[in-house]
């Protein structure tokens, strides 16, 4: 029983290290060899460390619980084991498919309506509120004609990646 706690306590070892120094161990068992990429992550360290650490942890309670013997006991771990590996394989590729939505740019506030926040003298820079993805952001703004503090204003193009030249919106 203890070689198997060995064996499971070694699994999760090598789970923390693999999730510690994430791709540095995977290079080192492999990569850029022959099978590199051809099981998909099936053999990567978090797949591998699922699967040590559930065979030794599962016939450590089969061997303590029953006495069935150490047989079975490498047969449950096994079965337990592959079942903890593909789960894991799984939740990986879910994981690494996850996409999130395109960072906005400044091309994305052409159009959008906000508020002058730092009057914005004629031919000078002051401030805007503008509202991206729903979330507040402040911008510095140009415009050609003085805009004053709390005016709507108008998006009509960037200049650059922090400020905007805005129109007085018509009332």
């Amino acid at each position: 029983m203890t070689l198997f706690l060995g064996v499971g306590i070694a699994g999760i070892v090598l789970l923390v290290l693999s999730l510690v120094f994430d791709g540095v161990l995977e290079g080192l068992f492999g990569g850029g060899g022959v099978l590199d990429g051809l099981f998909d992550g099936l053999l990567s360290l978090p797949v591998i460390a699922g699967f040590v650490s559930m065979l030794g942890f599962s016939a450590a309670i089969v061997l303590g619980t029953t006495r069935l013997g150490t047989g079975p006991a490498v047969v449950t771990g096994v079965a337990a084991g592959l079942g903890a590996g593909w789960l894991t394989w799984k939740f990986s590729r879910m994981l690494m498919r996850d996409q999130t939505v395109a960072t906005p740019r400044g091309d994305d506030l052409v159009g959008t309506a906000g508020t002058v926040v730092t009057a914005i003298p004629a031919s000078g820079y002051g401030e805007v509120l503008l509202r991206l993805g729903g979330q507040p952001v402040k911008y510095a703004a140009k415009s050609a004609q003085p805009v004053e503090y709390g005016a709507e204003i108008w998006v009509e193009r960037t200049l650059s990646a922090s400020s905007v030249s805005v129109r007085l919106v018509e009332r």
